[in-house]
């Protein structure tokens, strides 16, 4: 299945700047609308079902004998035709 890259944005930000995007990510997943991404022209709205799949991920790139780059990657997945309104799948 081909990738088309919606939104991406990349820049040099301070550990307190980090975590503030997160908060404001946070606050938005929790308030069960919509999250809008934007950064100077670029903007997207995504609106997540109650149930994602979640992905954690600590990878290093780099030479085996010497210093690399570590990344620390956090990723939401959802089919695009889930249900936004919360129906969940249960077994009685």
């Amino acid at each position: 299945m081909p990738e088309e890259v919606l939104f991406e944005t990349e820049s040099m930000r301070s550990r307190s700047e980090v975590a503030a995007y997160l908060r404001d990510v946070a606050d938005a997943l929790e308030s069960d609308g919509a999250v809008t991404l934007k950064s100077g022209d670029q903007s997207v709205s995504v609106t997540p079902p109650n149930r994602v799949e979640f992905e954690v991920k600590v990878e290093r790139e780099g030479p085996a004998s010497g210093p690399g780059e570590l990344g620390l990657e956090l990723e939401l997945e959802w089919d695009e035709d889930a249900p936004v309104d919360g129906e969940e799948l249960s077994i009685e």
